[in-house]
């Protein structure tokens, strides 16, 4: 929760803090908004997998307090960044260093039950749903009211506690499925072993296309925003209010999602939950005011954490206890190399046609992938190959 308020604040204004900065090379600003998204998911799709794997072998703990203090120190640096492509720089470096949410999944993962996965995976969703609300709406106000840098300032403290909680309040070896066992595979091993079950794979595809439809839209919000509301001065506070909405409806329906599919099964909700997000994206195409897009966002947000949540636990049900490192370093590393194309998609889009385009492809992305689970999901044994 603290890291996500942390992380996301930041976030929204980040194109307007490219414009800000301005560019010392002669990489134009479009370019340097798209690289700000896509490099920090560059670099977290590489490092991922590795730091996963590292969490099987040694701990998934002390991967957490590793991801949440290197990203508190570099969103810190960024304050301090004299031009955009210094902030490209730092935003790879922390997508290298960081991936707070693969490592809390998979320490989240390897302790619930695997009854009450959904469960514990729609909480998780809450955490990261009410900080990415709070968030937006932090981040907004501080930079109206003051600057852009207060926003790093505060935010970088606010995550540096996040750390002291998990030394003070997680206890890893509390847990007996958490004991190291004799034997570690090598890295490409596990992973082989991670990609070769069932339905994993396309699971995986599933978070790709999730992630790369939630991304697209984001590098052109503000700009979207700034076309449709009356108070330009407001653009911050208002691009916060919409983020943050969303995330709140993400937040309230992941525990409910998570309990029904612990009941009924999350297969089902995948699919439904998909298809409601690729139509809330098409209705943004005709979207003429503020109101009306905020209650599209929250539409969507809600279709968002059934997606999320389920595919987070039908992972953990489809492979074995022990593996959770490599399931959700893979996991991140998917969901980073969504978030390097969903940005260039963006910037290809809009450089060819009007922004509204943009949410009509990312509601294409959905719809598709929601036709594909109906038929690829349909003849499937459902949660029961985990036992």
């Amino acid at each position: 929760l603290i890291s996500m308020i942390g992380f996301s604040s930041v976030v929204p204004f980040l194109p307007l803090y490219v414009k800000s900065l301005g560019t010392s090379t002669s990489m134009s600003e479009a370019v340097c908004i798209t690289l700000v998204f896509s490099g920090h998911a560059f670099t977290m799709m590489i490092a991922s997998p590795i730091w996963g794997s590292l969490a099987d072998r040694y701990g998934k703990k002390i991967m957490v307090e590793r991801a949440i203090f290197c990203g508190a120190i570099i969103l810190a640096l960024m304050a301090f960044a004299r031009s955009a492509e210094e902030l490209v720089l730092l935003r790879m470096l922390q997508g290298a260093s960081s991936g707070i949410l693969g490592a809390a999944n998979a320490l989240v993962a390897s302790t619930a039950p695997r009854e009450k996965t959904g469960f514990a995976m729609g909480l998780m969703q809450v955490s990261m749903g009410v900080g990415l609300a709070f968030g937006p709406i932090l981040g907004g106000t501080i930079a109206d009211l003051f600057n852009y840098q207060a926003v790093f300032y505060l935010t970088a403290v606010m995550i540096i506690l996040a750390v002291f909680f998990v030394i003070r309040f997680v206890d890893e070896q509390a847990f007996p499925s958490l004991q190291k066992t004799t034997k570690n595979p090598k890295f490409i091993d596990a992973w082989r072993k991670v990609l070769r079950t069932q339905s994993v794979s396309f699971l995986y595809f599933l978070r790709f296309i999730n992630q790369m439809g939630r991304v697209t839209f984001l590098p052109i919000l503000p700009i979207f925003i700034l076309s449709i509301i009356d108070t330009p001065d407001k653009i911050n506070s208002f691009t916060g209010v919409v983020v943050g909405l969303s995330s709140v409806a993400t937040a309230v329906f992941s525990v409910f999602i998570g309990r029904v599919g612990d009941r009924i099964g999350h297969q089902p909700i995948v699919k439904v939950s998909l298809f409601m997000a690729g139509i809330s994206f098409l209705l943004h195409c005709w979207v003429q005011n503020g109101w009306q897009l905020i209650i599209l966002q929250m539409f969507y947000g809600a279709a968002l954490g059934g997606v999320m949540t389920s595919v987070s636990a039908l992972l953990a049900l489809f492979t074995e206890k022990g593996t959770e490192g490599s399931v959700y370093g893979l996991d991140s590393s998917i969901t980073s190399s969504a978030r390097v194309v969903g940005p260039m998609l963006c910037l290809f889009i809009s450089s060819l046609f009007v922004l509204r385009v943009v949410f009509g492809v990312a509601g294409g992305l959905y719809l598709f992938a929601a036709t594909l689970t109906v038929i690829y999901l349909k003849n499937r044994g459902g949660e029961a190959c985990s036992s």
